[in-house]
């Protein structure tokens, strides 16, 4: 308990820096992964020579250099949401069209949202939290790390988002189905063999994939939103709504996560380094 004590007293001094001190920290911490530490340089390298063997070895060797500047702002940007104010987030996030969420919560709607780590997911919860008085769920996998786990989720519900670990997901929609409410699910985590065994064609590779966001959807009927997170300039994002399937129950089974996945590379591929390509993300294969 102290340690989660210490650890989020010093997360909240830094976040009380201004933005141009955060990405000075930024400038730096870059200089150590990328020069110092070399941090997962094997698993981002391998990442994208099996995404992208139509490139060549210098044109992936940019991406991941992009990849590397864009991860240290990614990482002070979640620490300045200990303390970012409601005026700041909506400064810095657009959101594009949001009466692509209106037009469903108007009809009595639940809504299944999907995204991906891409962006800056983690200011999309406050940015999302804030643009509606509609419960927002956010279904998170847990982790391993308690204390890292609750000071994170302690900031992401800083304007009342719902979080929700993955295995109580059932459970919580099925509480609010009946008002209107949003539930995200970052669709391209890695799931154990226990979790899942559907595998597709992503980023040119078998992945495994997560189910669960389609047979949410299926059973409740409520529409597929992609909410697709851009970067716009250092510091600043916009969010685009995009209705995947307005009628879940008429798909056939798997045909939901193979869109918005399809729809999750389409976007990978325009600003690739844009992802989080040090995830280890095929670790599993399909089984013989």
């Amino acid at each position: 308990m102290r340690k989660t004590y210490v650890l989020s007293f010093f997360i909240y001094v830094i976040s009380l820096l201004p933005f141009w001190a955060v990405y000075v920290l930024s400038d730096i911490l870059f200089v150590v992964l990328y020069y110092v530490v070399s941090y997962r340089k094997k698993v981002v390298k391998e990442n994208l020579r099996g995404a992208f063997p139509e490139k060549t070895e210098k044109e992936r060797m940019k991406i991941a250099r992009q990849f590397y500047r864009f991860l240290p702002d990614l990482i002070v940007e979640a620490i300045k949401m200990r303390s970012i104010s409601a005026e700041s987030v909506k400064r810095r996030m657009a959101i594009q069209n949001p009466e692509e969420l209106e037009r469903h919560f108007a009809a009595g709607k639940g809504i299944v949202g999907v995204t991906a780590h891409y962006g800056n997911w983690e200011l999309g919860i406050h940015r999302l939290s804030l643009l509606t008085d509609n419960p927002v769920l956010i279904i998170y996998k847990p982790l391993r790390n308690q204390a890292v786990n609750t000071i994170y989720n302690a900031i992401r519900s800083r304007f009342n988002a719902i979080m929700v670990p993955m295995k109580q997901t059932l459970r919580k929609i099925v509480a609010y189905r009946n008002q209107p409410h949003i539930s995200i699910f970052v669709a391209d985590q890695t799931p154990g063999h226990a979790d899942s065994d559907y595998f597709i064609r992503f980023l040119n590779r078998d992945t495994l994939v997560y189910t669960g966001a389609e047979r949410i959807a299926k059973m409740t009927g409520f529409p597929v939103v992609f909410c697709h997170i851009d970067r716009i300039k250092r510091g600043h994002y916009s969010c685009t709504f995009t209705t995947l399937v307005e009628h879940p129950e008429q798909m056939a089974n798997h045909s939901i996560t193979d869109v918005y996945n399809q729809f999750t590379e389409n976007i990978i591929r325009q600003k690739p380094h844009l992802w989080l390509w040090s995830h280890r993300r095929w670790k599993r294969t399909p089984k013989p």
